[in-house]
């Protein structure tokens, strides 16, 4: 496992509040390279972009990823385990309006493939996160959906 893979521990906060948060932690990850910013409760973070789907406009949030044993981010579209799937996992799934996706991560910034994980490739991939984040399987305990998971395969430079 790549360092700084496992979390920390961390309070999590109410989900209504999560996507104000998110927009508060997009805006310090862009006007900073701080370790202070882009790694939280020992978790790497990439800020990815989407076009909204239904109304074309840009849209940001902040997510932390998970480094795959082929070196790929993979970021986890738990929500908490809302009934619904995030509206930025949502976005991605339209492959017209994202046939590719903006990452900023630490540094630099790249447009990758979003890579929607299944069969054995997402229960191997799953096994990997919730080894690592344990409290994915309890999102997961929350809810009746799938969590999916999303591997972040870069294309080329931003």
């Amino acid at each position: 496992m790549p360092d700084g893979q496992q979390n920390e521990a961390f309070q999590e906060p109410p989900r209504d509040e999560i996507p104000g948060i998110s927009r508060q932690h997009v805006a310090a990850m862009e006007s900073s390279d701080d370790d202070a910013i882009w790694v939280i409760a020992g978790m790497h973070h990439v800020v990815l972009r989407t076009i909204g789907r239904k109304t074309g406009k840009e849209h940001k949030v902040a997510l932390p990823y998970w480094v795959d044993p082929e070196g790929y981010m993979v970021v986890v579209a738990s929500f908490s385990g809302a009934p619904q799937h995030p509206a930025w996992y949502l976005n991605l799934t339209d492959r017209q309006a994202n046939p590719e996706v903006l990452c900023r991560v630490q540094g630099s910034q790249f447009w990758a493939d979003a890579q929607i994980l299944e069969g054995t490739d997402y229960d191997e991939t799953w096994k990997g996160v919730t080894e690592d984040r344990p409290y994915y399987d309890d999102y997961q305990s929350r809810t009746d959906r799938r969590i999916p998971l999303v591997r972040l395969v870069e294309t080329h430079a931003a």
